[in-house]
């Protein structure tokens, strides 16, 4: 079959466009930029690319369109292909329909800590010998890849609650109809499409209406909003994580989160030792474990293949260091994901300096919505520098009760400037985006340098 990808690009749709050139499909795709590191990954899986959305692709005559959410109508290939009537799908049904069938779909959700929990489930299953199929919104440092095929019936996947297509605004995830599902935690986020917690609520209680009576819900026992979902309505076993007392048959962790004992009510059935900070990744952790054991992995087991995590690219990555100052590379975006990361940073560097650099990129971020939060996000910070962009809102009213503690610039070289004007040997630079930041890393790098 020949399918053609609009959006291929973007992470879901490279993963996805990379997973049916390994199924032997003909593969070629379009976006509206085409550049590296995913139109090199994309070109050397033998998948044609071309620049931009012109109608004139209709003559390519695929199979099949498989259009990604990032299109919309008015787009000059929609609407030629809707004019031509010609055969189209969303990517998540296309995966659901060509890839899942008939697979024991792991999937996991939550505003927070997706990627990591499905990389770590994804390894779990890798280190048991399962070889599972995977797709994940990031990079898995222990594959180097973010999707596959598989060999084995497990297929884990990152079940995003973002909408399907211009055509189908059910979010992605009630298209995997997963055996296995993590809801990992839930707050508010995408103001563009969801207009409130309640409205998210809904898509998530959409989610286990799909899982089978025969399936289990890995859930976060810490979080209201989750249990107002399963009150709609649940069919299915379910495993809760991370209770802070004693609850008989949830997993627990006890002691610290780069070092901790994985307890079943008060008995200990696994312990984890590895690099990860902070307690979110330990909460991942204990999702992880308890996904993977109902594919029928012990917690021993999955716990002790942990030691072996290596984490995902763009999480608290280390990218370098000039002139005594440290720099990292986080994609954290939600105010919720900045105030984790920087306490996470926290727990490694003491009391040396954190400069928490940040571009309030995502849709939500861009109309503001979450604004107010983000001094909070911050506090543990000792200063902050962020970008101002065309938002509608000004960051320096909003970070106005930091006072002096924080910095707004107008463009890249103004933030760095600024970055290297503070910053001395010692300090830790963590720069937290859900984009490349305009390459703010690599010239901060050379800035400091040369100072």
């Amino acid at each position: 079959m020949h399918i053609h990808i609009l959006g291929i690009c973007g992470t879901f749709m490279g993963g996805l466009a990379a997973i049916a050139r390994e199924a032997g499909h003909r593969v070629t795709g379009c976006d509206a930029n085409v550049y590296p590191p995913m139109s090199d990954q994309l070109r050397a899986l033998g998948i044609d690319l071309i620049e931009g959305f012109d109608a004139a692709q209709l003559q390519l005559h695929p199979d099949l369109f498989v259009v990604g959410n990032v299109v919309t109508r008015g787009n000059a290939l929609i609407e030629a292909i809707l004019d031509a009537g010609a055969p189209m799908t969303s990517g998540p049904q296309w995966l659901a329909e060509q890839v899942l069938q008939g697979r024991h779909v792991l999937a996991v959700a939550g505003t927070h800590g997706k990627t990591t929990t499905t990389s770590m489930l994804a390894w779990i299953l890798e280190s048991a010998g399962f070889e599972p199929g995977f797709l994940v919104g990031g990079v898995p440092c222990n594959f180097g890849i973010s999707a596959r095929l598989g060999h084995g019936r497990c297929f884990v996947i990152e079940a995003d609650e973002y909408d399907t297509a211009f055509f189908d605004k059910r979010s992605k995830f009630v298209h995997y109809r997963p055996r296995t599902a993590v809801l990992n935690n839930l707050e508010f986020d995408h103001a563009d499409i969801f207009a409130d917690l309640a409205a998210i609520e809904t898509q998530f209680h959409h989610l286990v209406r799909t899982v089978p009576a025969s399936g289990r819900l890995v859930v976060n026992a810490r979080e209201d909003a989750l249990a107002r979902v399963l009150a709609r309505g649940c069919w299915s076993e379910v495993l809760r994580f991370g209770s802070r007392k004693e609850e008989p048959g949830s997993l627990r962790a006890r002691g610290e989160p780069h070092a901790f004992d994985v307890l079943r009510g008060s008995l200990k059935v696994g312990r984890v030792e590895w690099s990860l900070l902070g307690e979110h990744n330990q909460l991942n952790a204990l999702a992880a474990i308890g996904a993977a054991e109902h594919v029928g992995v012990e917690p021993q087991a999955a716990a002790a293949a942990l030691a072996g995590f290596r984490n995902v690219r763009r999480r608290l990555e280390r990218v370098g260091e000039a002139a005594g100052v440290t720099v990292y590379d986080d994609f954290a975006h939600h105010p919720t994901a900045m105030r984790t990361t920087v306490d996470g940073l926290r727990r490694k560097v003491g009391l040396q300096r954190i400069l928490a650099v940040f571009e309030p990129r995502s849709n939500t971020m861009k109309l503001g919505s979450m604004k107010a939060q983000l001094p909070w996000a911050l506090e543990e910070a000792d200063l902050a520098f962020c970008l101002q962009g065309p938002y509608g809102w000004s960051a320096r009213e909003a970070l106005a009760p930091m006072g002096e503690r924080a910095v707004v610039a107008d463009d890249v070289d103004a933030l760095v400037a600024a970055i290297v004007k503070f910053a001395r040997p010692g300090d830790h630079v963590l720069a937290m985006s859900n984009g490349s930041f305009g390459g703010l890393h690599g010239r901060l790098l050379q800035a400091l340098a040369r100072a």
